[in-house]
This record gives structure tokens, sequence and C-alpha cells, in this order.
């Protein structure tokens, strides 16, 4: 036997041992779970014939409270849902963020003290901000959370936020300027659907 084609033997022999012990972990792993949460011998996919059934045969109403919560996204929300939502943003922001991380603005790293007057700011800070709330609780996020979130989320959306292209440009000390484009129509995937 060459050595090329015993070093391709051996390379496929080990792969499918590397295979067969992935099968065999994962089947440990499927029981595993099956035990942990009382499941039946169902095949992946199927449901049981109770499941999201009550006794008379109706269709089990889902609790609200197990539903998936998810954040909203500022700029969809409407009257007084954004003025709450704007409101709490502000106090995070003005009492949080400006004292902690905002040096003194300057030419090169623009800030305007009337950002809630700009719609991209707003959206921007407020995904920082939901990121935060996530991100700096230790029970969800462990300790590397705070890390996270400076890297992903706070850094990227100051440096968005105050560049010299950014919607703070035309901002200084003394002068508030918004030149912002207003959006025509909302998206349809954006809008809710109607009951």
């Amino acid at each position: 036997m060459s050595p090329t084609t015993f070093r391709r033997w051996m390379c496929q022999s080990a792969c499918f041992e590397d295979i067969e012990d992935l099968k065999t972990q994962l089947a440990s792993l499927t029981a595993l779970v099956k035990t942990l949460t009382g499941g039946e011998d169902d095949e992946p996919g199927e449901a049981s014939a109770d499941e999201g059934e009550t006794a008379g045969g109706e269709a089990a109403e889902e609790d609200p409270e197990e539903e998936w919560q998810y954040p909203p996204f500022i700029l969809l929300l409407d009257p007084p849902e954004y003025d709450d939502e704007l409101r709490a943003l502000i106090e995070w922001v003005e009492g949080v963020l400006v004292p902690g991380y905002l040096a003194e603005p300057s030419a090169d790293a623009k800030w305007c003290h009337l950002w809630w007057e700009h719609p991209v700011a707003i959206a921007r800070l407020h995904a920082v901000w939901l990121a935060w709330q996530e991100l700096t609780d230790p029970a969800s996020c462990g300790y590397t959370g705070p890390s996270v979130w400076h890297r992903d989320h706070l850094d990227p959306a100051m440096r968005e936020l105050r560049a010299s292209t950014g919607p703070f440009a035309g901002c200084t000390k003394g002068e508030h300027q918004i030149e912002h484009r207003m959006p025509s129509l909302v998206p349809s995937a954006w809008t809710h659907a109607e009951d």
C-alpha cells in the first residue's frame, strides 16, 4: 500500500469513526432530553394527538405570558406607547449614557443636546438601550454581557451617530439642525396586521 493510499484510508477511517461517535452522542442527548422533558417516543415534527387540543377537541388557547415577548422598534410605535418609550429612553440616555460615556463634543465627535429630535438617533439609541437592558443583567448574560454590549452595540452606534456624516453633523453647541429625510410610506412588512 502506498503512503498516499494509506493516508487516504486513515482519513476515511477516522471520519467514519467521528461520524459514528457523533451519532452515538446525538442518540444519547436525545434520550436525555426526552427523559428530562417527559417526552414521548414521537418522531420529530409529529405532534401527539392531545397536543394543542382540550378534552372537547377544541384548540387550546395559548397563555399570553407564554408567548414570545420581544421589544418594540420605537419608530413603529404610536402614541402614547411611543411617548412612554421615548421618555424612558431619554431618562436612560441623559442619566447613564451622557454622563458615563460621552466626552465633551468636538468637531470629530459631535453630540446634539436635542438628540431626541433626530429620528436616526432615537432609533440607534433605543437599540443600544434595549441591548443594555439585556446584557447588563448577570442572571441572563453572565460576566461577559457588558463587554459584548460595548463591543457590539455601544461603540458602533456611537461611531455612526458622532461621525462627521452622522445625524449630528450640522449641530453645534449654539445651533441645532435637523437635516434628515422623512420616510415616505412604511414598508408593508413593518406594518401591524389588522385582526
